[in-house]
């Protein structure tokens, strides 16, 4: 990363996920700028966060937190202001794409998969709008995903979801506008993070897949940092209700 941002310096960064995938190549992004990051998830990152305060000199403020407890997810954004100052960058990473089909879909699975895809973007939203709005503004950055775009199968919920968070942010975005608070979504192509590896990527599958990307390399997470921070750089002020997409060249927009 060779862009510097200097108005991220002690800049409040709050993000779901923040320690693995995705989310802890944000986190290091964030810090490398010299923002106050703070991020929740459900696994101990204390290794994360004590490999960053080494290398960065900046150490990220991990918050235990299951996103679907909405309750828990209100006090962290609450705890992030009170340690680093008002939230100014909301990032709302924290997702699952369980396969499933259709007929296996039962009630609980249904209010599981919201809740975590979904629900808690909404009420991450609610609550840090107003203490944006006090700051005197801010970014809101919504994961969503090329897989709804694609029209893929074999997770509707999970391409429900995103296609949610799209509606989501096009009506927030003219909601919140009025107190300098943008609202965005970015959606990353298929990002080969470890979870990925371990769960999805196939030979024949990657090679599926790159062939329908205009750009041959296969995606990491470290090319998803630099479209979010200019969602949350001033850079672009004057863009909200949009979505961006980061995959290679595989959906077109517009």
């Amino acid at each position: 990363m060779t862009a510097q941002f200097s108005e991220f310096k002690d800049a409040s960064v709050y993000i779901t996920g923040g320690g693995n995938g995705i989310g802890a190549a944000l986190s290091e992004g964030f810090l490398a700028q010299g923002a106050k990051v703070a991020f929740v998830g459900r696994s101990d990152a204390t290794e994360f966060c004590d490999a960053m305060e080494e290398k960065h000199g900046n150490r990220p403020h991990f918050m235990s937190c299951d996103i679907t407890d909405i309750e828990r997810l209100k006090a962290t954004i609450d705890e992030a202001s009170e340690r680093h100052g008002p939230i100014t960058t909301l990032v709302n990473n924290a997702a699952n794409d369980k396969r499933h089909e259709l007929a296996a879909i039962d009630d609980d699975f249904y209010t599981w998969m919201m809740d975590i895809n979904f629900k808690a973007y909404v009420f991450a939203c609610q609550h840090a709008a107003p203490i944006m709005a006090a700051a005197g503004g801010g970014s809101i950055i919504n994961f969503s995903s090329i897989s709804y775009m694609m029209g893929n199968g074999g997770y509707p919920l999970y391409t429900a979801a995103n296609s949610a968070i799209n509606g989501l942010t096009r009506s927030l975005a003219r909601d919140l506008g009025g107190d300098k608070i943008r609202v965005n979504a970015l959606a990353p192509g298929w990002v080969l993070t470890q979870k990925q590896k371990d769960m999805w990527v196939t030979e024949d599958g990657l090679a599926a897949h790159l062939d329908r990307q205009c750009l041959k390399d296969p995606l990491e997470p470290d090319d998803i940092v630099g479209g979010v921070l200019f969602l949350a750089s001033n850079l672009s002020r004057a863009m909200t209700g949009q979505a961006l997409v980061i995959d290679g060249g595989v959906v077109v927009t517009g």
